[in-house]
């Protein structure tokens, strides 16, 4: 798992490279012709990370809020890229970034979101099947991802927000401790 707190910091620059890299690989993969709630998966990805921003995450969270679909998720699972090609884009966003990418790609949602609700942090890898425990710092940017993509989704689809709303709130609430004040605001939990 990433430690963020210990990554030195990224220049203006350099964030600046990985996000533009970041996207070219998106559109080289199509993301903007991919059907997503508010229009195109890039779209929905752009949404994201800039939520991220509005919420204070640094550039590597942010960066993972970009490509956090490069991998599908257990909620969307058109893939971008296969698991084969994370040291192509570890290359392209940096080590820190992909990681995160793999975490919340890989997060099996139904065994992982009830523990993490009850105050666990037992992750359950669905590419794997293994279990595994990240560091507090990557908790709290899968935390912040998912706030994050979560609100972008439930804001642009009427029916996920009716059928999952509730249960995504609450979960957002029962994870608070690893959540900004500004993503608890967002979703009216501070």
């Amino acid at each position: 798992m990433p430690s963020t707190s210990s990554t030195p910091a990224l220049t203006v620059g350099v964030v600046e490279n990985r996000l533009r890299a970041v996207e070219e690989l998106l559109l080289d993969r199509r993301a903007d012709t991919v059907p997503h709630p508010g229009g195109t998966l890039l779209d929905h990805l752009r949404r994201v990370r800039l939520l991220l921003a509005e919420w204070g995450a640094g550039p590597t969270v942010q960066l993972a809020g970009l490509g956090h679909a490069f991998y599908g998720t257990d909620g969307f699972a058109v893939g971008l890229l296969d698991l084969p090609e994370r040291p192509r884009l570890a290359a392209i966003a940096g080590e820190d970034a992909e990681a995160l990418i793999y975490l919340y790609a890989s997060c099996d949602r139904a065994a992982t979101y009830p523990r993490l609700a009850s105050g666990e942090s037992l992750f359950t890898d669905r590419f794997t099947g293994l279990s595994s425990t990240p560091d507090p710092a990557a908790l709290r940017a899968f935390m912040e991802i998912t706030a994050a993509n979560e609100m972008d989704v439930t804001q642009h689809n009427q029916a996920i927000a009716e059928a999952h709303g509730p249960a995504l709130k609450g979960l957002i609430r029962n994870t608070r401790q690893h959540l900004s004040a500004q993503a608890l605001q967002a979703w009216g939990v501070g």
